[in-house]
């Protein structure tokens, strides 16, 4: 079970809840090599806990057996009853204190930190400073109990591609929680919206040094760590361009280039400058230039 440990030595990771809150564990993700997300199922028998700030944000689901159930979040507590179809939230850094009485199976799901402010940072477009979930204890969401199963079910039996699949229901189950279940607050920008020279130079030194592979917007956003949109926003801040028209302009340029410096065919110059196809590389030379390649050879 992997976690990004908080650097706040007073929260406690998800592998040692169950030193807080003891229960036979069913199930569990570790060694299963996911990133950002982990899972374990509980068989519970009645308690009363209180659990210290956890450095991740968890997402219980009641599967099997049905109890009254009070918890005291934030200082405030709520009385309901807990069972199957239902789920509760804590939240990342939030101290808790539980009670129930009846034998429970449940599954706890874990976010960490990371994972939640990089998907809310790519949603709301800007560095989030923190993120709250809300104080659920007896919720019913559709959504939340299937992208849960499939998580449990893949700690129990993960098939092929298994880290990839998790790493992809924990971005739906992060996206979701921050549409409905969450509040962020946004750091302060300082004034700073787009991006230095600095890293205009490196990101031009990337495009550069890929031009001729088929470049995608996450390949050039993960050079700076942040979500494709984010990336795309900031750059059209910075050059009045979106990332596609700046790799076309940059693709053009090379071709100009190689057309006027080599004999190569043009065909090949396609290929070097990453156009799909010589008559790709036409159709940008007339939309752009009103020329093709062989006439802006010539000297046209």
């Amino acid at each position: 079970m992997r976690c990004d440990v908080a650097q706040d030595t007073k929260l406690i990771t998800p592998d040692e809840l169950s030193i807080w809150v003891p229960g036979k564990v069913l199930c569990e993700s570790i060694g299963r090599g996911w990133t950002g997300l982990s899972q374990r199922t509980f068989l519970y028998k009645g308690q009363d806990v209180k659990i210290p700030p956890i450095d991740s944000f968890m997402i219980v689901q009641y599967r099997n057996g049905e109890t009254p159930m009070d918890r005291e979040f934030d200082g405030k507590w709520t009385r309901t009853n807990c069972g199957p179809g239902h789920f509760s939230l804590l939240s990342r850094s939030a101290d808790s204190h539980w009670s129930w009485t009846e034998g429970l199976v449940v599954s706890h799901i874990y976010l960490s930190n990371r994972l939640m402010h990089r998907v809310a940072r790519d949603i709301k477009g800007e560095d989030v400073a923190q993120v709250h979930l809300h104080d659920v204890l007896q919720g019913e969401d559709p959504v939340i109990s299937h992208i849960a199963d499939q998580i449990t079910a893949e700690s129990m039996g993960a098939g092929e591609g298994g880290a990839l699949y998790a790493e992809a229901l924990s971005v739906q189950l992060a996206v979701h929680l921050l549409r409905h279940y969450a509040s962020c607050s946004i750091k302060s920008s300082g004034g700073t919206t787009g991006f230095t020279q600095s890293e205009l130079a490196r990101l031009d030194e990337f495009i550069d040094a890929h031009l001729h592979d088929p470049l995608t917007i996450e390949d050039m956003a993960g050079l700076f760590g942040m979500g494709a949109w984010t990336f795309n926003r900031r750059l059209r801040r910075t050059i009045r361009l979106p990332a596609w028209a700046l790799v076309q302009k940059k693709r053009l340029e090379r071709a100009q280039t190689m057309l006027r410096g080599s004999d190569a065919p043009i065909k090949q110059i396609a290929a070097a400058c990453g156009f799909s196809d010589q008559a790709h590389m036409t159709r940008m030379f007339r939309t752009k230039l009103n020329v093709t390649p062989g006439r802006y050879r010539g000297g046209a």
